[in-house]
């Protein structure tokens, strides 16, 4: 039950605070350029700090950890529900990232030690992945109906309750546990690798800003140091004992095509998300209760597609399954490209979210099994962390540059094409104009689709019958995993 609070909390705030977004940005007069930062500061901080959070958890204790996290999350989650600027949003939404990053391998990792009997572990476990799945779902019609009845800041309040109740079930009801035994923690590696991903960010940020561009001193700037941070980073994880990242794991050629995939699909889905909301509200005038219902056909269509494709797996074998899955999200986000700003929502865009959808059901459960192929035991949970990093890292890289080109796609059609509508309020670009940019972001994102597609039938050189000898997840592993990763993309 408390572990289950938690991650219905985490997997929520993902939807809700997509539903939230358009309210917040107009509250808070957040520019177009800087309104990805609600997402990105989240999903950059958890995704860089994911790995320690888990090395934190295991030797300091699970239970304190998982504690501490609860009660970081809530806190950053109220600073963000009173912020009275953007800088303070995207400070609250970057520390309950740094917190969630406690929170989420701590809560993994307790329903393993708690429940040692194979079936109530399993009965765990399922529980666990179904809220994975069903909470983001939730989050869709909790945010719309927040948003539209109370403010948006209670998309970020509701946090706060869910996470004292927890707290109050946690400390009688769950036992602490620890790996025994002295850890140095590459708090290097975490630093180098977090701020490498925020300094590439803030400089692709930097090149959709009035007066700037990808030419720009301060554009180039930040972009060359993020890469020599990050090259720093793979330096420090070769000459240290205990890295952040052990470079076996992703240098094994299955499973470093399965993360790379992972990344670039992260990369087209969470702009997706960003975008369609922006599209549904402001453009179409839809309310937040109608945006969040609109969404929720791809949640279905993810659910069922990962129940066929965990049948289908062992059968069929990851490389055609998560190549199929793939080039259905591409020909999902090429369909969604076609929109304008009167198209219709069942011809013009559900049949694209239904697509992309059912291909990324059996994308999910597929990488899911692959990213652990012969990873040795002692390094399986390090790898099941890596794939959920990738997928945050990529999220936020993709939606930052995504966000860029339709930006500068959207004033390019507004000044080639003068608007002669109903007058619109200051600063705000024409319906037109603005769906023209989430039709470029949306090719660009089918782009990395079907790279990760190519990437995957390439390298992922492996079949049904050696995934089945040498993989250490499984089926129901990989399907809780899946539905785990479905709900933290904010879908």
């Amino acid at each position: 039950m408390v572990i289950a609070i938690a991650q219905l909390m985490v997997v929520l705030d993902a939807s809700i605070v997509n539903i939230a977004l358009p309210d917040a940005q107009k509250a808070l007069d957040i520019s177009y350029a800087d309104r990805q930062w609600v997402v990105t500061a989240y999903t950059l901080a958890f995704g860089g700090l994911l790995l320690l959070g888990g090395r934190i958890a295991d030797y300091a204790g699970r239970k304190r950890v998982f504690i501490i996290g609860l009660l970081g999350f809530a806190g950053a989650s109220a600073l963000g529900g009173f912020a009275p600027t953007q800088g303070w949003l995207f400070a609250a939404r970057a520390l309950q990232g740094a917190f969630g990053a406690l929170l989420a391998p701590a809560a993994l990792s307790l329903i393993s030690v708690t429940f040692v009997d194979s079936k109530e572990r399993a009965k765990a476990f399922g529980v666990y992945g179904a809220l994975s799945g069903a909470g983001a779902a939730i989050g869709l019609i909790m945010g719309g109906l927040l948003t539209q009845y109370a403010s948006w800041r209670w998309c970020l309040f509701v946090n706060v309750p869910m996470a004292l109740i927890a707290v109050g079930l946690a400390i009688p009801n769950v036992r602490e546990s620890r790996i025994l035994g002295k850890t140095r923690y590459d708090i290097p590696g975490a630093l180098l690798s977090t701020l490498g991903f925020v300094s590439l960010v803030y400089g692709i940020t930097e090149a959709a800003t009035a007066g700037s561009g990808w030419g720009s001193t301060s554009t180039i700037t930040f972009l060359v140091a993020g890469v020599v941070l990050l090259g720093a980073f793979l330096v420090v994880e070769t000459r240290i004992d205990h890295p952040l990242l052990p470079l076996s794991v992703i240098l094994d050629r299955v499973r470093g095509g399965s993360f790379l995939a992972q990344l670039l699909l992260g990369a087209g889905l969470f702009g997706m998300f960003l975008f369609m909301t922006f599209y549904f509200q402001l453009v179409h005038g839809y309310s937040p209760i109608k945006t969040g219902l609109c969404f929720l056909p791809f949640s279905v269509g993810v659910a069922v597609s990962a129940t066929v494709a965990s049948q289908m797996l062992p059968r069929v074998g990851p490389r055609p399954l998560g190549t199929l899955g793939l080039l259905m999200a591409c020909s999902g986000l090429i369909y969604l490209s076609f929109i304008t700003a009167t198209s219709s929502y069942v011809t013009s865009v559900l049949p694209a979210l239904l697509l992309m959808s059912l291909g990324l059901g059996l994308t999910f459960v597929t990488i899911s099994s692959t990213a652990l192929f012969n990873v040795p035991f002692h390094e399986s949970g390090i790898a099941s962390a890596v794939l959920n990093t990738t997928q945050q890292i990529g999220g936020s890289l993709g939606t930052a540059i995504f966000n860029t080109l339709a930006i500068s796609a959207t004033a390019a059609f507004a000044l080639a094409n003068p608007w002669h509508g109903p007058a619109l309020p200051p600063g705000a670009s024409p319906p037109d104009a603005l769906t023209h940019g989430f039709s470029v972001a949306f090719r660009w994102g089918a782009g990395s689709m079907f790279i990760a597609a190519v990437i995957f039938v390439i390298m992922v050189n492996v079949d049904r019958h050696h995934l089945g000898q040498h993989d250490d997840v499984g089926e129901p592993d990989a399907i809780i995993e899946a539905t785990r990763l479905m709900g933290e993309s904010g879908s």
